[in-house]
């Protein structure tokens, strides 16, 4: 069986480089807020999240045809969402993980998008899941990672505002 490679390959591919430079980064922030005293909550449904990220990208990377057309305005749109999501990373900067981490004395952060959205990065998960499959004409994989996505999603949002209702009355005034 050979592989051949065309444009969604190789786009697949420099998202999953982004997405594992995001774990390590994820990864040392996590460790360090753990020794500072941060709690944990929702870890055991941690490894649905990841893997639905990972057979998203390898879904894409496999299932899309090499030859299949690449709508250039739709890959703008996703490197915006790339954007966005650095917009979000620097925001939170020494917080940000893919987890989620509570460090119990820690202010709210309020500035960046959290100044108009409470979770700016599940809005941009929810987009780039739907966009980059577009973007190569799978509607199918947009559809049904974006329905998976969106009952994950609501779980953790969940699990995300019951650890963080504690720090609201913490919250640092808009930058």
């Amino acid at each position: 069986m050979s592989l051949e490679l065309g444009w969604p390959q190789v786009i697949v591919l420099l998202v999953a480089a982004q997405r594992l430079a995001e774990l390590v980064y994820a990864q040392a922030n996590t460790r360090r807020l753990l020794a500072e005293g941060a709690v944990e909550h929702g870890a055991g449904r941690y490894p649905l999240l990841v893997g639905l990220h990972a057979a998203w990208l390898v879904a894409l990377f496999l299932l899309v045809p090499a030859k299949a057309a690449v709508s250039w305005p739709l890959i703008a749109v996703f490197v915006l969402l790339q954007a966005a999501r650095l917009w979000v990373i620097a925001s939170l900067g020494r917080y940000w993980t893919t987890r989620v981490v509570t460090l119990p004395d820690a202010p709210l952060v309020r500035h960046g998008p959290y100044r108009w959205v409470k979770h700016p990065n599940y809005l941009v998960v929810v987009a780039e899941i739907a966009v980059l499959p577009l973007a190569f004409g799978a509607w199918e994989l947009a559809l049904g990672f974006s329905l998976v996505n969106a009952a994950l999603l609501a779980d953790r949002i969940r699990t995300e505002e019951r650890a963080l209702a504690p720090r609201r009355d913490l919250t640092q005034p808009p930058t």
